[in-house]
């Protein structure tokens, strides 16, 4: 893994460990990967935005790739 890989690697899981895991209470195993996981898809997907996106949330981010990726295809010509 490269280093900048794994930095990133680290500020996600410090980032889900300060904002997620020290501010919950887990009952079990099971409560805690219910918990992560909604934190993971409700807040840091949705809404916490990524210096590394342009300050956009992954899911804003994405759909705004896939949009552009489509636009990019259709203007695009094929051989002929």
């Amino acid at each position: 893994m490269t280093a900048l890989a794994n930095a990133a690697c680290e500020s996600f899981l410090k980032t889900a460990k300060y904002e997620e895991v020290y501010r919950s209470e887990y009952r079990d195993l099971a409560d805690a990967r219910a918990g992560i996981g909604g934190f993971l898809e409700k807040v840091y997907n949705q809404k916490r935005l990524h210096s590394a996106l342009g300050y956009l949330p992954p899911a804003e981010f994405e759909r705004d790739w896939h949009a552009q990726t489509k636009k990019e295809a259709a203007t695009r010509q094929l051989p002929l």
